[in-house]
């Protein structure tokens, strides 16, 4: 009697616009593109949209955001620690914007497959896990860039954000333009444009 076959494992391809095959649960980084993780970034819409303005507020949009709050917060970040602000929802242009209370109720296959491909993509850049000390700023400057989403485009009060995100530091103007929301395109663009001067630092 022959032996049994071993099982092939699951497989959920994307195919990217870069004419890369994206395997979700087991990502390499050799399918990891900056210019499809933009385009993906800058079409999927945080808040699930539900934000005030002609443009909805994208994801490639809050993650410079991001970055802008982490250098503000610490004027001597380097362009590795840039890159980690900046890409630190990255895999969110294969997945989605998923809310936190879905997240939450799916748990840990949410999680893996996140990790997963944040992995990736810090390997396709050259881009070292962060430290514990990383992870907490990035942390806090998403926080803190959801708070001010919250209040200028999702309509919270003041009190409601800082309930659900904490109270947020005052900022320069330099940093709270980046929360008023911008074509597709020009979110896009700007997030390549940043990358690239990180990543060129």
């Amino acid at each position: 009697m022959s032996a049994p076959q071993a099982k092939e494992p699951p497989r959920a391809w994307q195919r990217m616009l870069s004419g890369r095959r994206l395997d979700l649960l087991d990502p390499s980084p050799l399918d990891v593109e900056i210019a499809d993780i933009a385009h993906g970034l800058a079409r999927v819409a945080r808040w699930n949209g539900q934000t005030a303005g002609p443009h909805v507020f994208s994801v490639a949009q809050h993650s410079l955001l991001v970055e802008g709050i982490g250098r503000h917060l610490d004027p001597a970040c380097t362009p590795a620690d840039g890159l980690e602000f900046l890409l630190h929802d990255a895999p969110e242009y294969v997945v989605g914007d998923i809310i936190s209370p879905l997240k939450a109720a799916i748990g840990d296959a949410y999680r893996g497959v996140e990790k997963r491909l944040l992995a990736a993509v810090r390997q396709r850049f050259g881009i070292p896990a962060p430290s514990p000390a990383l992870t907490r700023r990035v942390k806090r400057a998403d926080r803190i860039a959801a708070h001010l989403e919250a209040v200028r485009l999702a309509g919270f009060s003041p009190d409601e954000a800082a309930r659900y995100f904490g109270p947020a530091p005052a900022l320069p103007e330099a940093v709270l333009t980046l929360a008023d929301p911008w074509p597709t395109a020009d979110a896009q663009a700007r997030f390549l444009t940043r990358f690239a001067v990180l990543a060129e630092a």
